[in-house]
């Protein structure tokens, strides 16, 4: 028996109902136990004067994949700075919005975090996807699998073949891929940019299928609804980036008709067109929409200035963003009949109109929406800015005063079309540990992850009670993975690898034959070479199926 003990913290467990308890947590075998449970030797943690929480859990963070490798290309001079050795296992490599995969779980683990979730799986590049991800060390993984623009889905749809073989054809799609939820990206619209579209609204029809981007969301909601999946459709809408998206994205709220869905990066859909510059916040509409309607969650995708680089499978924003990368770069490409990828590398500054602007215009919506539990921290990285930020950024959220000390020093246009400092709210430490852990464990149905109740996994993390929260959340003074102290003092002192979550919903099985016509037909490879085998995710180990029921 392996046990650890943490004792005079101060736990701080939303989901248990637990704010500032000063209680000892106790980890036996990698699992929290009751505080009576160790019957022998352990090891202990004096956590005087610090706060206990569960490991966080990032929602939304690309941090693998073929857009990954090909963006540190794209960012060759991030790779050259390599950071220097640290102890015996953290010589891992340069970038920022770019960094190695090794980077990727020491960076994450010495601020606390120990899943992280690639949003962004394109079926055809699942194979790689996973390989990068078990790559990845201290991290617990998963993916979500890009549907909405593959032609198989959409000629489904529009040949009338009914709600059932899309659910089988979507449940088909996660088993071959080992994913655990569906994202959808522009619905329709990646699609359409092989006919010539350059735009596609809710309601516009596809050149090729003629169905709308409402079709193929409202779909798909009602697949993962009846193929019982934990996590509701994660959706990046129409129209990213652009003036008056707002209303796109109240309409799409009112498409769900009460159904669950997720918004991903919503501070990129959330744009007016009020002022002379015609480019305005439309946070309050979407904020109060939000509150409205239960059923909608959003994570808010924050702009960091700084310079990062965008991956996206939105190739229409990406290509008519072209023109404005920062350096001068560019990489676009089609993939196999499934989606997209665009890259261009950015640099966001605060003496930009619209830069500024964005970066309100996230704020806003953070402390607008009432609900925590409906609204999680991400900077869509590395889209909105790398996720090393995120103790700034919270920060931003916790100290009223520090805010508009920042707001100060942005652009005087983007200020003037800004409301953020007549909001005073500021974030408590409980909200910050709702949106960065209880919240995110909950949306994705990780019911042993996120708390400290008995029965969770050992990922428990322990902050110093710093009144600046930035540099609180910066170093973790310890981190736990499955019981093995891997952070100590901010400094990584183990190496250890997590698990990768997925789900294997039932489905008819005359979908296996018409996916391998599918395949011979279209796309000349064998659909049985497409599927992945369970000893392919982490060597055969640490896979984690989750359970779903079919709804009735």
């Amino acid at each position: 028996m392996t046990a650890v003990r943490i004792t005079n913290g101060k736990v701080l467990d939303p989901a248990n109902g637990e704010a500032g308890v000063a209680r000892d947590v106790v980890v036996v075998d990698g699992r929290i136990a009751a505080a009576d449970a160790i019957d022998g030797a352990a090891e202990t943690i004096d956590a005087k004067g610090g706060i206990v929480m569960a490991g966080g859990i990032d929602i939304h963070s690309h941090i693998a994949g073929g857009k990954s490798n090909i963006a540190r290309m794209l960012m060759v001079e991030e790779q050259r700075a390599i950071r220097e050795p640290q102890g015996p296992f953290c010589a891992c490599g340069g970038g920022l919005s770019t960094m190695t995969a090794h980077a990727t779980g020491c960076r994450y683990a010495e601020m606390g975090y120990t899943a992280v979730f690639e949003p962004a799986v394109i079926a055809a590049n699942a194979r790689h996807m996973h390989a990068e991800m078990a790559d990845i060390p201290f991290l617990d993984t998963g993916g979500y699998l890009v549907l909405g623009n593959d032609d198989f889905l959409l000629d489904l749809i529009a040949t009338g073949a009914g709600q059932q073989a899309v659910n089988d054809y979507v449940a088909w799609q996660l088993n071959a891929t080992k994913t655990m939820a569906i994202k959808i990206v522009n619905p329709g619209g990646i699609n359409a940019f092989k006919f010539n579209s350059r735009w596609m609204n809710l309601d516009e029809k596809n050149p090729r299928y003629e169905v709308t981007p409402r079709t193929i969301l409202q779909t798909l909601i009602r697949a993962v609804t009846d193929l019982g999946l934990a996590h509701p459709i994660h959706l990046h809408g129409c129209n990213l980036g652009v003036p008056g998206n707002m209303q796109t994205t109240l309409d799409t709220i009112g498409a769900t008709e009460g159904l669950p869905l997720h918004m991903t990066h919503v501070q990129f859909h959330s744009y007016g067109t009020e002022g002379d510059r015609k480019f305005s916040s439309g946070a309050a509409a979407i904020a109060e929409a939000v509150n409205k309607n239960p059923n909608i969650s959003i994570d808010v995708g924050q702009v960091m200035f700084g310079q990062t680089v965008t991956a996206s499978a939105d190739f229409m924003t990406q290509h008519r963003n072209r023109g404005i990368a920062s350096p001068g770069r560019f990489i676009g490409m089609d993939i196999e009949m499934d989606a997209a990828c665009g890259i261009l590398p950015f640099n966001y500054k605060d003496k930009s109109f619209v830069n500024a602007l964005q970066w309100a215009i996230g704020l806003e919506l953070f402390l607008l929406v009432e609900d925590p539990w409906r609204i999680f921290l991400t900077t869509d990285h590395p889209n909105g800015g790398p996720f090393t930020t995120y103790p700034h950024l919270i920060k931003l959220l916790m100290d009223r005063s520090f805010r508009e000390e920042q707001f100060s020093k942005l652009a005087k246009s983007a200020r003037k079309h800004s409301n953020l400092l007549e909001i005073r709210r500021e974030y408590t430490l409980e909200e910050i540990a709702i949106v960065t852990r209880a919240a995110p464990a909950k949306i994705l149905g990780l019911t042993d992850r996120g708390h400290l109740g008995a029965g969770a996994v050992g990922d428990v993390v322990v902050y110093r009670d710093d009144p600046d929260r930035e540099a609180m959340f910066s170093r973790a003074s310890y981190v736990l993975k499955d019981g093995t102290v891997i952070v100590k003092d901010g400094e990584i002192v183990d190496l250890v690898y997590g698990r990768t979550h997925q789900v294997a919903p039932d489905y008819d099985g005359s979908m296996d034959a018409r996916m391998d016509r599918w395949f011979d037909e279209a796309l000349g490879y064998k659909a049985r070479t497409f599927k992945l085998s369970d000893d392919e995710i982490r060597g055969g180990q640490g896979a984690v199926k989750h359970e779903t029921v079919r709804s009735s």
